[in-house]
Parts: C-alpha cells; sequence; structure tokens
C-alpha cells in the first residue's frame, strides 16, 4: 500500500481527483485526535468544536473505547446475526436499563436507525391500529434532517435533499416544527406516527417552543399515533440530559439514536421501543449483517459507561450553559441570536454577516474547527469532555472572529 508522506494540498487534491464532490468540507486534513483536540497532516493542533456532529461525545480516541475495540477486535469482530454473540446481550440489557425501553433493535447508521423506526411504526399501524393496506401516513417536521436514503428525503423539505432523486415514497405529511396546533389538524385515521428531532441540529440548532413536545405527547396519545424522537444527534448526553426529550418529561414510544453510541469508533445506531412495538417484527421482517455485530456491542456497551462513568451528562449541561453565557456577552452586530441546550449550540448571524463559512474558515485558521449549517448559522457542539479552561480559550478565538468585519 502506497504511503507517502503528503502534505494538505497534496490530500486535498488526490481527493478531489478521486473521491465523490457530495461534500463542501473545510480544508484541513487531520491525521490524529485525543480528547477534545486534533492534528492535521502538516501537524497544526485544532480544537475540535463539532464533534463529528455528536458522534464522538466521550472525545477523540477515548482509551476505554479504544481498549475495548482493540480487545473484541482481536476475539470476533463479526459473526452476521445469523449466528448469536456474546457482546449483543449485554448490550442491549445495559442499553434498555440505562434508557428505561423494553426493547433495542441495533443497527449501524443515524439513516438505518430512522428507517427502522419508520418500519416499525407502519407495521403498528397496520397489525394494531387497523390502518388500511398501504393507506398507513407518518408526519414530520419542516426543517428536518434524519438521513439521505429515498424515503428520507422524501419528507425533507430542503429542496437540494430532494433534486433529481425523485420519484419519492409516499405516505408523509410535513407540518411546522414547534407548532403543536399543526399537527393537530394534519392528523387523520391513516396517521400511523409523527416523527420529530426533540432540537433539530442540522435544520440549524432549532430548540422547540417550552412545551412544544409535551403537549405533542398528548395529541399523539389522544389520536392514537406513535411518538418518535429522533436523537440520534441530540441524544446520549449532548443536550445536557441522557435524552432530549427528558427536558420535557417526555417519554417518546419510539427512540432512534446513534452517533455518540460508539464514541466515534465504530457505526453503531439503534431504535428503542417497548416489547408491544418491537414485538411486531418477526425473523424476517428486518435486519442487517452488521447490525448488532459483537464489535460493535462491545465498543457501545463502553461509550455508555463512559458516558455515565465520567459524569459527561453532567458536565454537558454545565459547561453549556457557561458557553452560551459567554457567547451571548459578545456585542457583535453579525449576532442574531445563540441558542441551544447543553453543548449544542448555534450561533445565527443575520444575513448582513455574509454567511456563517466565512467565520469557519476564519475560526480554522485561529486553532479552531467548527461548522456552518442552513447558511447562517454557526454550529458549536465540542465533545462532552470539554473543561472550563478549555472553553475560555475557545472563547479567546471565537469572539474576535465574530466582531471582524
Amino acid at each position: 500500500m502506497e504511503n507517502l508522506r503528503l502534505n494538505t494540498q497534496d490530500y486535498i487534491a488526490l481527493e478531489n481527483q478521486y473521491n465523490a464532490n457530495n461534500y463542501k468540507p473545510l480544508d484541513v486534513v487531520l491525521e490524529r485526535g485525543e480528547g477534545i483536540w486534533v492534528w492535521d497532516v502538516d501537524g497544526h493542533k485544532y480544537l475540535d468544536f463539532l464533534s463529528a456532529y455528536s458522534a464522538v461525545n466521550q472525545g477523540h480516541r477515548h482509551p476505554r473505547l479504544l481498549a475495548a475495540l482493540i480487545e473484541q477486535a482481536q476475539r470476533l469482530p463479526l459473526t452476521s446475526r445469523a449466528f448469536r454473540n456474546d457482546q449483543l446481550p449485554h448490550f442491549a440489557k445495559e442499553l434498555c436499563e440505562l434508557t428505561g425501553y423494553e426493547k433495542v433493535l441495533p443497527m449501524n447508521s443515524g439513516a438505518e436507525a430512522v428507517e427502522t423506526a419508520l418500519k416499525l411504526a407502519r407495521k403498528w399501524g397496520y397489525t394494531v391500529k387497523g390502518v388500511a393496506a398501504n393507506k398507513a401516513e407518518i408526519i414530520a417536521c419542516t426543517g428536518n434532517f434524519a438521513g439521505r436514503t429515498i424515503s428520507i428525503i422524501s419528507f425533507s423539505d430542503e429542496p437540494q435533499y430532494k433534486d433529481g432523486f425523485g420519484p419519492f415514497t409516499p405516505g408523509y405529511k410535513v407540518v411546522q416544527y414547534g407548532d403543536a396546533d399543526a399537527l393537530e389538524a394534519a392528523i387523520t385515521p391513516h396517521t400511523v406516527a409523527f416523527i420529530v428531532e426533540p432540537i433539530q441540529g442540522e435544520g440549524g440548532v432549532i430548540v422547540p417552543p417550552q412545551g412544544y413536545l409535551k403537549r405533542v405527547r398528548e395529541i399523539c396519545s389522544e389520536n392514537n399515533v406513535l411518538l418518535i424522537t429522533d436523537e440520534i444527534q441530540s441524544g446520549l448526553g449532548r443536550s445536557g440530559k441522557l435524552l432530549a426529550a427528558d427536558w420535557d418529561d417526555v417519554r417518546a414510544d419510539i427512540v432512534t439514536i446513534g452517533k455518540a453510541l460508539s464514541g466515534g469508533f465504530y457505526p453503531v445506531s439503534a431504535v428503542l421501543a417497548d416489547a408491544a412495538i418491537m414485538e411486531l417484527f418477526k425473523p424476517g421482517d428486518h435486519g442487517s449483517t452488521f447490525g448488532g455485530n459483537p464489535l460493535g456491542a462491545a465498543v457501545a456497551r463502553e461509550a455508555l459507561a463512559v458516558l455515565t462513568d465520567e459524569n459527561l451528562i453532567e458536565n454537558a449541561l454545565e459547561m453549556g450553559d457557561y458557553l452560551m453565557g459567554r457567547l451571548r456577552r459578545i456585542e457583535s452586530s453579525h449576532i442574531k441570536e445563540v441558542r441551544g441546550r447543553g453543548l449544542l449550540i448555534g450561533v445565527e448571524l443575520h444575513e448582513s454577516a455574509g454567511g456563517a463559512r466565512r467565520f469557519c474558515e476564519a475560526l480554522m485558521q485561529k486553532g479552531l474547527l467548527c461548522k456552518e449549517t442552513h447558511d447562517h448559522v454557526i454550529r458549536f457542539a465540542p465533545p462532552l469532555v470539554i473543561t472550563k479552561a478549555d472553553i475560555d480559550w475557545a472563547l479567546e478565538q471565537i469572539a474576535p472572529v465574530l466582531l471582524m468585519d
């Protein structure tokens, strides 16, 4: 295997030549990481303020996760679900006990978890609610992001995600995020589920109005409709609670989680539900060669243990309050709003600021990595292991950038 020493521009040229052009990353080429820090191929050090979209809540290359990965890889990485393995039962038990759900269905990516939840909701609609065959409807929200499969983009309202990819999967409606009355008005006898992000991450770090999720829960219960919460980015401590829906004391019927479920070491996602719903799936209804594999299960077990053992959820709440408070004190004419929960924070800029991308590029030059979302929002989401001193250093970089012309 060719192993020439290349610089940043060499790697960018190589990637541009051979890789699909489906992302627009910042032009930094990372080669290693530890905790909240990453280093590029030219030796420059950066504070990671994105956490791989919340996949590395536990920090980069956490030693406990690395040890779990190595130990399991040396024993047995994959069996497929044709056979049982000795890690999946423990993983399922520990995840259910932590979250309070009775059953788990393991998958790999977040999009796979959402697809699984959609299938499960439809199955419930036909077998339990009694919806006529092929008539099930699922309601989603404006600004949603749950992946880019054909079915998922079918309920997206982002034109780019749909342009050139039709025809789309039928059976979806979209209502205004944060508007419980709009949900209630959209429900019909064919409605089987409502899928919602407790905090919209990719949508611009949008926190719904106080009481919205609680009212949504009531509406779904009153109309015999399943509530699905997509916690792939907002869950597992990111918001300062185990699940972001916990802020409203709301228990969904189905929950999707992923990203931080493996601390960034391996793709692991899962769907959570109680037995009355999950046991509608029978052998052959759904599955995945890699879903529930022993390597992923072993790493996920340790990732969950680190979240609780190291009090990362509590730290996310404390550090998030501190970071948001300091950001709100920056007197910049560019800033329209600072919002978020825990360490999922969005700084929305006025349109006159010229877009969030240039601020992210300027911060990269100062040693801090973050990313724009929806053109005018800078998303700040550092690993949950971050300290107050780290945040103080970050703010020394952020403040002058937000004050630049």
